[in-house]
């Protein structure tokens, strides 16, 4: 295939943190738009780089077709240029995730992460991934979560991707990270920027293998954004002591099926969110675990009755 005419030149400085957003819900499980805003303050006031909507996090799966209208008119908003906004796209085809994307850009989204298209093969990915690019005006970053969406793409693939495709972002979560980070910058030739994500939970493994930053839902977004500072300012010794003093809080809350009610208890807790209603299905959190992350989180010095940012050192 030709190589396409538009290029993420905007990607082409992004690093830092951008939080995997969810979407704050009411107690009966209508969206909280309000909530919505205190979310975006807030996670601006941490530092973070950017804002990542409508991801798995964000319940993409669980809202109708005008309720994600709603959420991304209201995040784009709320943000109002002070950091970009992604939108997800996740689709059964090709035209499908065409659409979400288009609708993305319509309403103010500055790149969309796209998920992969279901159990297909390398060529086929290597097909639609520059399709939805070639359809849109903002960039396509590549969302690589096989634990969730199912399907694995090759070092290979993103590499080629990278150098032919005119898709040059992934947000990487397949361990073993280092291992895949490292092999897909050797492949890309200068081509690819890597994200990390999986909860934080290898960040600073990420930034030394040459990774720019994170998308990831973690609840305390900015001890992330002071991770990234030490290391982007070459103060390795720093940013892995940062790492390694919150390591334990860091872990707990990126639990398999039950991290989404974790970070949502969390938000709250910190008034941030109004409710930490999540839709069905997904696992609640039991009042033992509750008094668990309390416990976590008190154990690495910090506590969910403080509100406002916390000045990590």
């Amino acid at each position: 295939m030709t190589a396409l005419l538009h290029t993420p030149d905007s990607l082409a400085t992004t690093q830092g943190v951008f939080t995997i957003c969810p979407t704050p819900f009411a107690a009966d499980g209508a969206l909280d738009l309000a909530s919505i805003a205190s979310l975006v303050d807030f996670q601006i006031e941490a530092g973070v780089s950017g804002l990542a909507i409508l991801g798995f996090l964000g319940e993409s799966h669980k809202l109708s077709q005008e309720e994600r209208s709603q959420v991304i008119r209201a995040f784009i908003a709320r943000a109002g240029g002070r950091v970009p906004v992604w939108v997800g796209v996740r689709a059964l085809g090709i035209a499908g995730a065409i659409e979400q994307a288009r609708e993305a850009e319509a309403l103010g989204a500055e790149a969309v992460f796209v998920a992969p298209l279901d159990t297909t093969s390398d060529a086929v990915q290597f097909d639609y991934y520059p399709a939805v690019a070639e359809a849109i005006g903002i960039p396509v970053v590549i969302h690589d979560f096989p634990d969730s969406f199912g399907t694995e793409l090759s070092a290979d693939l993103v590499a080629r991707l990278g150098r032919e495709g005119g898709v040059g972002m992934i947000k990487m979560e397949e361990p073993p990270v280092g291992q895949k980070i490292t092999r897909i910058l050797d492949l890309a030739e200068g081509s690819m920027r890597v994200f990390g994500g999986l909860g934080g939970v290898y960040f600073l493994e990420e930034l030394q293998r040459g990774a720019v930053g994170t998308m990831t839902g973690f609840a305390f977004p900015e001890i992330l954004v002071r991770i990234h500072q030490h290391h982007a300012a070459g103060d390795l010794a720093a940013a892995a002591a940062t790492f390694d003093r919150y390591c334990p809080l860091i872990r707990y809350e990126f639990q398999p099926k039950i991290g989404l009610a974790l970070r949502k208890a969390i938000y709250m807790r910190r008034g941030v969110i109004a409710c930490d209603a999540i839709r069905s299905p997904g696992m609640r959190i039991d009042p033992i675990t509750l008094r668990e992350l309390e416990a976590t989180v008190a154990r690495v010095g910090l506590s969910l009755a403080h509100r406002g940012i916390y000045a990590i050192d």
